[in-house]
């Protein structure tokens, strides 16, 4: 299957390529003889019911400081592109909501991976409030008489950004804790959403489990253990990575999340389980498959092409192949 593929994602050249989960894609699809193009979230336009974007041919090696080769810049029709992978970190703001919103005149005609319409409506914690009985006790809110009300209930809690990631802005508010009401007066000084209070889960010493679905299925998951001192597991907060296998409550977690994921074409999720509970479901640009190939002896990213060259062909008569 020859496919041209856009890959929308920040700068390329300072990635970490024995981490970086859209680099082993790139390198998957140019072993499978795909054209790849570079562009960033800004180099995107809509025009007269177009759109079109800013791109570079792309060719990667894993070879340290020479590992991208990027083309002269040249504007195309995304139309005329078969997939584009949206892979751009978040913050998940307006600008990342803006994205979505102008992929999603190209998508289905064009593959978009994951969704941008899913993308857009199953922000990482909340998409995870809608199923019930996977996460621990959790609140969302602005209302300060609500968030005492549930310390006082629960009394060792995590307070974080409802719209944070890699572990920016993560606080654990034990009970002898003062520092909450502090706390919250800085949250609204930065922040206009709702913050998110859950009861702090101990098991965290043993580590935060990333799983990785693809297209609904568990593929492989990873142990990330925070560092002494650390409430969080994110690797580069200083989370160590260990070799993990599905335990029977994550099977029943990914059994109970996969057709949603499938149906709504969140083809490459990431999950995240503390303790048998369900924390957050990473639909924006889910990382892991490096360290679990390293571990595992796999290749994830192979399988998630083979799922996304399915869904183009199920779903793509119109252009010859």
């Amino acid at each position: 299957m020859s496919l041209t593929v856009g890959i929308q994602m920040d700068p390329i050249e300072g990635i970490d390529i024995d981490a970086d989960s859209t680099f082993v894609l790139a390198l998957e699809a140019q072993r499978r003889g795909y054209a790849l193009f570079h562009y960033l979230p800004r180099d995107l336009s809509f025009l007269d019911g177009r759109v079109y974007a800013r791109v570079r041919p792309l060719q990667v090696r894993r070879e340290r400081g020479n590992h991208a080769t990027l083309g002269a810049p040249e504007q195309v029709d995304l139309a005329t592109f078969d997939i584009v992978l949206m892979r751009q970190d978040p913050p998940f703001d307006m600008a990342y909501i803006t994205a979505t919103h102008i992929l999603e005149h190209i998508h289905p005609e064009t593959l978009v991976v994951n969704d941008p319409v899913h993308v857009r409506n199953a922000p990482e914690k909340l998409f995870v409030t809608h199923f019930q009985g996977l996460m621990p006790p959790t609140l969302i809110s602005s209302d300060r008489a609500a968030i005492l009300d549930f310390r006082r209930e629960h009394k060792d809690i995590i307070v974080k950004p409802l719209y944070g990631n890699g572990g920016a802005g993560v606080f654990h508010i034990r009970p002898e804790d003062d520092n909450l009401n502090a706390l919250l007066e800085l949250f609204t000084q930065l922040y206009r959403e709702p913050v998110i209070v859950q009861r702090y889960l101990p098991e965290i010493r043993q580590g935060d489990k990333r799983i990785i679905l693809i297209d609904g299925k568990p593929a492989g998951a990873i142990n990330r253990v925070p560092a002494p001192g650390e409430a969080r597991s994110n690797l580069h907060a200083g989370g160590r990575p260990m070799k993990a296998e599905l335990t029977s409550r994550e099977h029943e977690i990914c059994e109970a999340i996969g057709e949603a994921l499938r149906s709504r074409g969140l083809v490459f999720v990431g999950i995240d389980v503390i303790g048998g509970y369900l924390t957050e479901i990473n639909v924006t640009s889910p990382t892991g498959l490096q360290e679990i190939n390293r571990f595992d002896g796999v290749q994830l990213e192979a399988q998630i092409w083979d799922r996304i060259e399915e869904r183009f062909a199920a779903r793509q008569p119109k252009r010859p192949i």
